[in-house]
């Protein structure tokens, strides 16, 4: 269990790293008051992530995730047979396309 000391130094960084990393916004409400800037019962900050955008998948990945459940790509333990699928993708266009 860490002590009120460490506690409030992990508070402090906290809110240093908040301030430098453009949550000023966020940690503005604690500059006001300095007995409650470290205060561990105090509301808690949310800190504002932002979501990361998907990349699109591949032609191959597409492939894979479409065929992949199909029982003639599948092996007796249960698995996909990427040798069979890769064989499969080479004969689709998008196949085709990659291997100019």
């Amino acid at each position: 269990m860490p002590t009120k000391r460490e506690r409030e130094y992990y508070r402090m960084g906290f809110h240093d790293g908040l301030k430098s990393n453009g949550g000023v916004e966020m940690a503005r409400g604690y500059e006001e008051d300095p007995e409650k800037q470290y205060d561990w019962g105090g509301p808690r900050l949310r800190v504002p992530w932002t979501k990361k955008k998907k990349r699109k998948l591949s032609a191959w990945n597409k492939f894979v995730k479409q065929n992949s459940k199909k029982p003639r790509f599948r092996l007796r333990s249960g698995s996909p047979n990427l040798k069979k699928l890769a064989v499969a993708f080479r004969k689709t266009p998008a196949g085709k396309k990659k291997r100019r």
